[in-house]
């Protein structure tokens, strides 16, 4: 099982100490390419893919553990898109 797998398995799980590289990393296997705002996007980040739709995020801060919330609506854009 490659890294992609695992995060993917580790994601549909909803854990509670899912980190915001983990997100990343899985977005990126995923086709998404992060997109940031210039110098006035704060902690908002785009992921951008060519096919499915644009997903706006706030990374986290002074934690880097991604919300519940967040990880649900992913999961639920994912499977919406049939990517999972």
């Amino acid at each position: 099982m490659g890294r992609k797998e695992k995060l993917l398995a580790m994601l549909q799980q909803r854990p509670k100490d899912f980190t915001w590289e983990e997100l990343t990393s899985l977005l990126n296997s995923l086709g998404y390419v992060q997109r940031k705002r210039g110098k006035t996007g704060g902690s908002r980040r785009r992921f951008v893919h060519t096919s499915a739709p644009t997903i706006t995020l706030h990374k986290p801060h002074p934690t880097r553990i991604v919300k519940m919330y967040v990880i649900n609506d992913i999961l639920e854009l994912l499977r919406k898109e049939g990517m999972i």
